[in-house]
This record gives structure tokens, C-alpha cells and sequence, in this order.
């Protein structure tokens, strides 16, 4: 099995660098908090770690990115002390991360001029299907990196699904992620409707879950929001950055996004009072706060 890089071990990068080595594959780790190395290095012999985003490049077959945004990726690579001054020709960087697409594409010719070859790879799925191993993954990358991140993303989602070139991953994570906070919005808005004209709101999910308004935020975090409990899952900082992302695309392609840009400025608004650390189905309470 390949002997895989990994490069950012927060709440989303522990568990995928866990499952990587559940698959039989060995992790030669980095990141710059201790507890996180611990918790990695905890019970298994599989696992080593390097102090430098460039000693990850010289130990590694396949580079794992998973960092907070593209600014920190861009330094991962380029920074001193960055991949770029250890890559070897054959060798492949996947950008897990939810980054820039614009950025992603800026990258990829860097990283080729080594002979090394980058791609994103973008996942769905939250912290649960990241410890399960069962994440939607998006891969923006040609023929040769599609090939060789194959079976390392496979130890770590179980939809794999090719969606073009390097950045088309971050694009399509971008866009879908917009749709989820948009559906998000529009069913908290029902609920706070709802209970204001005294309806059941169990029964009004029902009904929409049964109709056509149904969603993710409708089928899935429905109760969170009615019973106004709101456990974490996704937090609402992350959404905020990822309609920020929508939002960069629709810049990009001249798009108005009308509905993006609404759905953005509330979100601003929700992190603004609530901070980006409480989940995202939060912005329930904050349409309460504002009413």
C-alpha cells in the first residue's frame, strides 16, 4: 500500500488519516497541533510524522491536503518550507479541502513544472461518514492523477465521483454546498412560519417531506431545528465560507446569483452574531433573533 501524506489533522483530516489506515495504508502525517499527532499516532505503527510540508513530500507517495482554506493551502505549497521545493515527478497532491477554484487552477500548473501532478478532491458527507470512511468525493484532476488517487480515496469515501479537470471538484463542492445552505435558509423560514400560525410542525414536515418542497435540511435536520436543539454537525463558519466560494465562482462567470447572494448576507449576518464555530442549522435561531 501507498505510504500517504497527510497534511492537516483537524476534525475532518483526523478521521479520513484514520480510515486511510484502516485501509492498510501507512500515514506520514503533519500538522502543528500536538493532541492532534497523538490521537493520529495512538495505537497503530502504520504512522510517522514529519515537521515540514516539504519533509511530507520527500517521505511520501501521495500528498493529502486537508486545510481550512485556500490561503493556508497556497502556503502549504508555495511557502517556505512548502511542498514545492520536494516534489518528484510521479508524485500526486490531492487538495481535500474545500478551496477556491480560481486557486486550484493556479496551483495545478506549479505543481506539473515539477513533474508532480495536483488535484482536488472535495467531500460531502460531514465528520460521521469522515470517521466511517463512506464520503462523497468530487475529484478535479486528468487521467494520471485520477488513476494513481483511486485507491487512496477509496479508503476513504465510497462515492467517487470524477467531475473534470484540477478545480472542477472545488467548483462542484462550491455549488452544491450553495444549494444545501439555500435549502437550509428556505426551510428554517418554513418553520419559523409555521409556528407562528400555530401548525404542528412535525405534521408540516411530513407534509413537506411527502412534496415537493423536500430537501436535506427538510429530511435531515428537520427535528434540530424544531426542537431547537441543534447539534453539531456542520458548522455554520464553514457554510459561510462555502457560499463565500459560490460566491467567487459568480463573480468569475459574471453570473448575478440572486439567490446565492441573499442566502450569503443572511449567513454574514448569523456568524456575525452567533460566531462560526455553532452548527449550521443555527441559523434558525438567528431568523428567531431577528424577528
Amino acid at each position: 500500500m501507498a505510504r500517504i501524506g497527510f497534511i492537516g489533522l483537524g476534525m475532518m483530516g483526523l478521521p479520513m488519516a484514520r480510515s486511510l489506515l484502516r485501509h492498510g495504508h501507512h500515514v506520514l502525517g503533519c500538522d502543528s497541533n500536538p493532541a492532534a499527532r497523538d490521537a493520529l499516532a495512538e495505537g497503530s505503527s502504520a504512522v510517522a510524522f514529519a515537521a515540514t510540508p516539504a519533509e511530507v513530500a520527500a517521505g511520501a507517495d501521495v500528498v493529502v491536503l486537508m486545510l481550512p482554506d485556500s490561503k493556508v493551502v497556497s502556503a502549504v505549497v508555495e511557502g517556505q518550507g512548502g511542498l514545492l521545493a520536494a516534489l518528484k515527478p510521479g508524485q500526486l497532491v490531492i487538495d481535500m479541502s474545500s478551496s477556491l477554484p480560481a486557486e486550484t487552477r493556479r496551483l495545478a500548473p506549479l505543481v506539473a513544472a515539477t513533474g508532480a501532478m495536483y488535484a482536488d478532491a472535495p467531500v460531502s458527507g460531514g465528520v460521521a461518514k469522515a470517521r466511517s470512511g463512506t464520503l462523497a468525493i468530487m475529484f478535479g484532476g486528468d487521467d494520471a492523477a485520477w488513476a494513481k488517487a483511486q485507491p487512496v480515496l477509496a479508503g476513504m469515501g465510497e462515492q467517487l465521483i470524477r467531475c473534470g479537470d484540477a478545480g472542477a471538484g472545488h467548483a462542484a463542492k462550491a455549488l452544491n454546498n450553495f444549494l444545501y445552505g439555500a435549502g437550509l435558509l428556505a426551510a428554517a423560514e418554513a418553520f419559523r412560519m409555521g409556528e407562528k400560525l400555530g401548525l404542528d410542525l412535525s405534521v408540516l414536515t411530513d407534509v413537506i417531506n411527502a412534496s415537493s418542497g423536500r430537501n436535506v435540511a427538510t429530511e435531515l435536520k428537520a427535528q434540530a431545528m424544531i426542537q431547537q436543539t441543534y447539534p453539531p454537525s456542520f458548522q455554520l463558519g464553514l457554510m459561510r465560507k462555502d457560499l463565500a466560494t459560490a460566491a467567487a465562482i459568480a463573480e468569475e462567470t459574471g453570473e448575478p446569483a440572486v439567490a446565492l447572494k441573499a442566502t450569503l448576507e443572511m449567513f454574514n449576518e448569523a456568524v456575525d452574531a452567533l460566531g462560526p464555530k455553532v452548527d449550521c442549522t443555527e441559523i434558525h435561531r438567528y431568523l428567531g433573533m431577528v424577528d
